[in-house]
């Protein structure tokens, strides 16, 4: 009984270590544009934001968290430039511009006619006095923030689904086209490039629980790493679908509303002006939060792997948030677009390189860099 609820508690910190307000947003698009087709395309998002992200944290325990051996199966170089390459997307390129652009627009609605530039600069700033003082806020916003969090999501699901309008307007797509719309959308929660370098997280959770006669068994710890999984990848996806669900349901009252402001109109359309603001401010914080732990990881890449303690955290982290404002101006829709075609390409071949290391630890199948390679080019091709 004591494991099972040891493993429940990792599986819970593996959800909550995906769980970010960006991961609403995707859902919601996919309820709301596939509509009365929402079935088949949640069966394509839960492929890619549910499957994909644990098929990669899973092989990562699998390698104790150690990126590094995980990647230089590729070869040391090769591995290093894709290890860099994802670093950057989940990093200043990507995700923590991402996360302060969707503040923005939560923010926008309550706020008037607030320009991106000082609100960015400010995220900015706040990011960096709380990650280079490097104290215990994070724990306590956590602690907070993601009960809260889950709370109001769980709110708008269940008052969302019993006040829907009673009718769904048709979608445009097919059901194979709605398929392939939430299997494509996945790939942007971009939750299986932060796979590999958040496991280490959980890794020791995982082993504490392995252990036999004070010693740690291998087999247990791959069946302990399989069913924690398991139990995060099945809370990930009842947000999912819940989300998209009610979405679909309120798509006649949605219309042509952007994506980045999506939860926050049907907060306010289910919830009202005061519950729907105090839940919009939840997806502030929770975007901020995000923002700050991705920042002190991007940091410390690169002052420890890149630069080889040359450029030291501080310096590292100023540049990291020099790069966030300026990619951040391009607000929400703008730095999708540029993340969108990137992470479909990559997605297939960092798939493939998760089960074929999950195979070669287990059975011992050591080819790599042709399965690899091979996904990875014909991803670029149909990309062209």
């Amino acid at each position: 009984m004591k494991n099972r609820l040891a493993l429940f508690s990792v599986g819970m910190a593996m959800f909550s270590m995906f769980f970010g307000a960006g991961n609403v947003v995707f859902p919601l698009i996919v309820g709301q544009i596939t509509t009365d087709k929402n079935f088949w395309a949640l069966l394509g998002l839960c492929i890619t934001a549910v499957g994909v992200p644990f098929t990669g944290l899973f092989a990562m325990t699998l390698y104790n968290g150690d990126y590094r051996e995980f990647f230089s199966r590729l070869g040391k170089w090769p591995g290093f430039v894709i290890a860099l390459i994802i670093m950057g997307l989940i990093g200043p390129f990507g995700a923590i511009p991402r996360c302060i652009a969707l503040s923005y627009s939560t923010t926008k609605m309550f706020f008037g006619s607030i320009s991106i530039i000082p609100f960015s600069i400010c995220a900015c700033i706040a990011i960096f006095l709380t990650t280079i003082k490097k104290n215990r806020i994070m724990d306590v916003v956590g602690w907070i923030l993601t009960p809260f969090f889950l709370l109001s999501i769980g709110l708008i699901v269940c008052v969302g689904i019993f006040s829907n309008p009673g009718h769904i307007q048709p979608s445009a797509y097919s059901m194979t086209d709605s398929f392939i719309y939430g299997l494509k959308s996945g790939y942007n929660t971009m939750d299986l490039l932060g796979s590999f370098f958040f496991c280490a997280v959980v890794i020791q959770a995982l082993k504490n629980v392995s252990l036999q006669n004070g010693r740690l068994n291998q087999a247990l710890l791959l069946k302990n790493g399989l069913v924690a999984s398991l139990i995060g990848a099945a809370l990930l996806a009842a947000v999912y679908i819940g989300m998209s669900y009610v979405a679909s349901l309120h798509s006649s009252n949605l219309g042509d509303v952007p994506a980045d402001v999506l939860l926050g109109t049907i907060a306010l359309q289910v919830l009202g002006p005061y519950a729907g603001i105090t839940t919009c401010l939840a997806v502030i914080m929770a975007c901020l939060t995000t923002a700050i732990a991705l920042a002190a990881v991007f940091s410390e890449f690169i002052s420890n792997d890149v630069t080889q303690n040359r450029v030291s955290y501080k310096m590292a982290l100023i540049l990291t948030l020099v790069v966030t404002f300026f990619v951040s101006t391009l607000e929400f829709s703008g730095i999708v677009r540029i993340l969108a075609p990137c992470v479909q390409v990559l997605y297939p071949a960092l798939l493939i390189l998760s089960m074929v290391n999950i195979a070669y630890k287990v059975w011992g199948y050591d080819r790599v860099k042709f399965p690899v390679v091979g996904a990875f080019s014909l991803s670029l091709l149909f990309s062209i």
